[in-house]
């Protein structure tokens, strides 16, 4: 048997789990296949705000409408399904209708990504599918900063130990962020889907700008954004003029 052979039967054996991993709860390792996808979208031209919520409304589609900081005729649109066909169907759909047609997409703030676990999730459920869409249409959380971001190869040669202890720095910094009601973070990896080749899009919610900002800052110092990030941005910091009711599903 030839060697080529011999690799293409030892692939066939390992077959590949692409389920997500959590931690182990009731004495049992969790899995599930199923993942959130998220996707932003930045319009300039918008004359008005209020004509764009009707349709919203129809199209029954998970949204939130954002006003953009930098832009006094932009506007930001965050959508979510579990199924990524949707974005091509009921969330297209949007785009072919006044007056969201008379709008013009500015496509270097197209977001996309999909919610992943790292493996020690305690509620692997919740974590992927319920709490970014708990987070991200909270009325009590107006504010947004979505941002991509890319990490050098270099952090991709660490040992997985050394990986996981500069994200524990990182994730320190988030935890307290987010225990204090300041700021909730929303992590998605956009690897093989996002078109300047970024792994991560990076949402950050609260109730009031500065605290955002000011957990980027926090951020500048930890070994993972000062050594391991090849680039960051560009920034989209929104405020919500509209959001779909709250599903549990």
């Amino acid at each position: 048997m030839s060697s080529v052979q011999n690799a293409t039967m030892e692939m066939e054996e390992k077959k590949l789990d692409l389920r997500e991993k959590g931690s182990i709860k009731d004495g049992q390792a969790q899995f599930l296949d199923e993942r959130l996808f998220i996707q932003i979208q930045v319009f300039t031209g918008c004359e008005d705000l209020k004509a764009l919520i009707p349709s919203l409304e129809k199209s029954n589609i998970p949204a939130v409408l954002y006003e953009s900081l930098h832009d006094p005729k932009g506007i930001g649109l965050l959508t979510m399904s579990k199924n990524p066909a949707d974005f091509f169907t009921r969330a297209r759909g949007l785009f072919a209708l006044s007056p969201w047609k008379e709008l013009s997409l500015k496509p270097g703030y197209s977001f996309f990504g999909r919610t992943y676990s790292l493996g020690y999730e305690p509620n692997l459920e919740d974590w992927l599918l319920k709490r970014p869409k708990r987070v991200v249409l909270d009325e009590q959380f107006p504010w947004a900063v979505w941002y991509p971001l890319r990490r050098t190869g270099a952090f991709s040669r660490l040992a997985h130990q050394e990986q996981m202890q500069i994200l524990k720095e990182h994730g320190q910094i988030g935890r307290l962020f987010g225990d204090s009601g300041l700021a909730q973070d929303i992590r998605l990896s956009c690897t093989g889907l996002d078109p300047n080749d970024n792994d991560f899009v990076i949402g950050l919610i609260g109730k009031e700008l500065f605290p955002l900002s000011a957990l980027v800052e926090k951020m500048r110092p930890t070994q993972q954004t000062s050594t391991y990030i090849q680039n960051m941005g560009p920034f989209f910091i929104g405020r919500a003029v509209w959001k779909s009711p709250k599903t549990e599903d």
